[in-house]
């Protein structure tokens, strides 16, 4: 039985393996980048020269606003144990994480008492620990505490019914095994004091076995005999070692895999900072196609997320597109992966993932297909919640959608369309708060981007907004299609508006050039594309200009040399115009000798900053966002805010600022900096901000179900009673005002940019 149950782990185990190995080899692990995922601020400056640092006193000064990290292995190796060892993101919903920590440690500690009892069931003598009794008394506690986190597991499960754990029978099957384990564990102690104790003692009960020796005690009670005892003791025995090698077998085929694959996903979780994306060699001429397309086109790192997931919802709980009614749900995503690898791996390799299988292997009779289109009732399920987020309607539409099919070989079963329809990928606003929420390390944005890079570069589709959005960028330069020489035009329009006696106008790089090296300026004031032709993000970048100006940095602009980021490109799937546009900018920053970059824009920031290294520019260029430099001027008293507001400020943190780039603090701290505003928090805020809604493309694109993204949220700030709903993001910024709109409150609710809040401070 034990081998037979050992070789069965084996197996099982070692198919697994087998369908991860299916999946390509992802490159090389790269060290890991001075980055705390928990949400601390970071500057990634590794590649920066000290030259550069000492330019001028700018720079000097902007040094400073990055700490030293030392030994970037020591903190991985931290990490990992504060991850595995600490349930730190378990524990960011504490009840939830206090239960599982009880059974995680609950689980290690035992393990000594199962060898114990199996010990004592084969020798006749238990195990010779230093401290028997002591050792006793740490098993009985521990399998109560085990006992109380089942019960209270199932309380929250069937009782509570939290919308984002699974029901049904097969979530129970866990219960029933560890419970029976601590069962049988109570009461082999409890039999084997009762039938060891002499005629006539006194009381069984002992305080260092409290538990175990009432039972025995009670058992006694009710005139259970030594010789029954003897029997029940063998039985109790068997019951609890079948039950062990039963739960042996059953772990690496159910979602409680995570116990060995989760650990090791840990360790090889992303290295590069949060969101990167892996570039494409669009030049590789033996490629017969782009993205993925086919499960086994995913990298072995991301197959192994698909068994290390363990089914907690968490990710689906704070998706804005599972919470808006959006059949999107991250959960599922993995899930559905997961059933098609091993359906799809079994068929190939023609070894079944299931042991023992009962009535023939069968690894081709049948495989799961999603419903195409399946409905998710959002407004029959959630009109009485008015704007209120629930995932219910995703789930429930999950769940009905995704059903066994006999008859379709697995290989038949198309990864797009089949397993995750189209509709499912095009929700994704990729703000990565799954991924932040995720306690085993899943990437989930990253397998929709490279499925979107498929759609988009091998089968040229996407929605209609999303195309007409990248055209307009590939001929215009700008989303919208408006004229490519009219990117510049901001320039003459705050030169004309702002002009300030004894000020200069600012300046291009291209008029910069011509002045002698000493006089150039060193840092280039990035527009972008909302800041040069978005009327709304043009006031933003107005204020920007003049608390520059009052702080007596100097600075240049491009004008129109400026190129889009590339960003919406990239994130809708399309590599090839994201790598263009990237290839441009690099060479225009390359030409002038730009060392310092600043922009007002998160996704830009972002794109510059983590992603375009990928393509050649220098990392002694310095990307950084507005607001952290506004943070630094104003701690250096170059910038004083003087002038009173009395607003009710609710913060409302960009996706690419805050959980890609780990910056909380600075756009707080300035809006603190502020007499006379008061700073409020939404529930959910910093790492677990709830998107805008215009991540991943979808500013340019429609929502066709459930609520609008934007209008959840402009309704999560209203909640606070704000005068003013604070962003740091001309995207937020726009989603916001018209979530404000949506719900009706523009009469005593405005969407205004900190650096707006600070130049109406500082100037009157």
């Amino acid at each position: 039985m034990t081998a037979g149950a050992i070789a069965s782990f084996y197996l099982v185990v070692s198919r697994r393996i087998g369908y991860i190995r299916l999946g390509r080899k992802a490159a090389p692990r790269r060290p890991a980048p001075p980055y705390d995922d928990a949400g601390d601020e970071y500057d990634d400056r590794e590649g920066e020269s000290e030259e550069t640092v000492r330019l001028s006193s700018f720079s000097a000064n902007a040094a400073l606003a990055s700490e030293a990290v030392a030994s970037p292995e020591a903190r991985e190796k931290l990490e990992w144990a504060y991850q595995v060892f600490g349930h730190r993101k378990l524990l960011k919903d504490i009840r939830s994480g206090l239960m599982h920590l009880v059974l995680f440690y609950g689980f290690i500690v035992l393990q000594f008492g199962a060898m114990d009892i199996i010990w004592e069931g084969i020798s006749g003598s238990p195990l010779p620990f230093l401290d028997y009794h002591w050792f006793v008394y740490t098993q009985e506690i521990t399998v109560s505490l085990v006992l109380l986190a089942l019960l209270y597991g199932g309380f929250r499960r069937y009782v509570e019914r939290l919308r984002r754990l699974k029901r049904g029978w097969k979530p129970s099957i866990v219960l029933w095994f560890i419970g029976g384990l601590m069962v049988t564990v109570l009461f082999t102690q409890a039999l084997n004091r009762l039938q060891d104790a002499p005629s006539g003692s006194a009381s069984l009960y002992a305080g260092y076995a409290p538990v175990s020796s009432a039972i025995a005690e009670a058992l006694r009670q009710v005139d259970v005999t030594h010789s029954v005892a003897r029997v029940l003791y063998e039985l109790f025995w068997w019951l609890h070692y079948a039950v062990l090698l039963s739960f042996l077998v059953y772990v690496p085929q159910s979602k409680h895999f995570h116990i060995l694959t989760a650990p090791v996903n840990l360790w090889l979780r992303r290295r590069s900072p949060p969101g990167k994306l892996t570039p494409l060699d669009l030049e590789d001429e033996e490629a017969e196609s782009f993205g993925v397309g086919e499960i086994e086109q995913f990298t072995q790192k991301q197959l192994l997320d698909l068994y290390a997931c363990v089914e907690c919802g968490r990710c689906t709980n704070v998706c804005p597109a599972s919470n808006t009614g959006k059949l999107l749900s991250p959960m599922h995503l993995i899930m559905k992966l997961r059933d098609h690898l091993t359906e799809k791996g079994a068929a190939i390799t023609s070894k079944s993932p299931w042991v023992p299988t009962f009535g023939g292997v069968g690894v081709a009779a049948s495989a799961h297909v999603m419903q195409s289109d399946a409905p998710v009732l959002w407004v029959k399920q959630s009109e009485i919640a008015g704007t209120a987020v629930t995932i219910e309607p995703t789930m429930s539409a999950q769940k009905g959608a995704w059903t066994l099919h006999g008859g379709i070989a697995p290989a038949d079963v198309a990864l797009i369309g089949d397993v995750m329809t189209e509709s499912e990928l095009w929700a994704c606003t990729t703000c990565r708060n799954c991924e932040d929420q995720c306690p085993v390390g899943n990437e989930h944005v990253d397998k929709i981007i490279d499925m979107r890079r498929f759609l988009v570069l091998t089968e040229g589709k996407i929605p209609a907004e999303g195309q007409r959005a990248m055209n307009n960028i590939e001929r215009q330069g700008n989303p919208w299609g408006l004229p490519r020489s009219e990117r510049g035009g901001w320039l003459s329009a705050y030169n004309s508006a702002f002009a300030v006696e004894g000020v200069a106008p600012v300046s291009t790089m291209q008029e910069a050039a011509k002045r002698s090296e000493g006089e150039r300026p060193e840092l280039v004031l990035w527009a972008g594309t909302m800041g040069a032709y978005d009327q709304r993000s043009r006031k933003v970048l107005f204020a920007v200009v003049r608390l520059l100006q009052h702080a007596g940095i100097p600075f240049a602009v491009l004008g129109g040399e400026e190129r889009n980021s590339g960003d919406t490109a990239r994130r809708l799937g399309n590599e090839l115009l994201f790598q263009t546009l990237c290839s441009e900018n690099i060479a225009t920053l390359e030409r002038y000798g730009v060392k310092r970059v600043v922009t007002i824009c998160p996704h830009t920031f972002n794109a510059f900053k983590n992603e375009y290294p990928d393509f050649g520019l220098s990392k002694s260029v310095v990307v950084e966002h507005h607001t952290t430099l506004l943070e630094r001027l104003v701690a250096q008293q170059l910038i004083k805010p003087v002038h009173p507001l009395k607003e009710r400020v609710v913060f409302h943190d960009s996706c690419y600022l805050g959980r890609y780039n780990g910056i909380y603090d600075a756009p707080r701290n300035l809006l603190r900096a502020i007499p006379g505003v008061k700073l409020l928090e939404m529930e959910r805020n910093r790492a677990n901000g709830m998107c805008c809604g215009a991540g991943g493309g979808l500013m340019w694109m429609e929502e066709r179900s459930g609520v609008r993204v934007n209008e959840a949220r402009a309704s999560q700030a209203m909640a606070t009673s704000p005068t003013v709903i604070g962003s740091a993001c001309p995207y937020c910024l726009t989603m916001m005002e018209d979530g404000i709109k949506l719900l009706d409150a523009e009469d005593t609710v405005r969407a205004r940019d900190v650096a707006e809040l600070l130049a109406e401070s500082v100037f009157g």
